[in-house]
């Protein structure tokens, strides 16, 4: 699949996968690279409001910090709460 070319909000150009989200609470998180080869991660799109605006902590949690959309940790666990 193509990647999306988009540009940042400090100019950089970063390709983004739509065929590759993580699944949102509004929609999904999109994985965005440095170059079309896919070698090095940049970060992520929201697919709900498109902004690049993220947090993840160590858990795998996204926060989009326009939207409020979240994709909940990749491993849980109640002692984390």
């Amino acid at each position: 699949m193509e990647l999306e070319v988009a540009t940042t909000p400090t100019d950089d150009t970063v390709y983004v996968d739509r065929s590759e989200g993580a699944r949102g609470s509004k929609a999904p998180f999109f994985t965005t690279y440095v170059s079309e080869s896919r070698d090095v991660r940049w970060g992520y799109l929201c697919g709900n409001c498109e902004t690049f605006d993220n947090a993840m902590d160590t858990m795998g949690r996204i926060e989009c910090n326009a939207c409020g959309n979240i994709k909940k940790p990749d491993e849980w666990d109640a002692a984390h709460e």
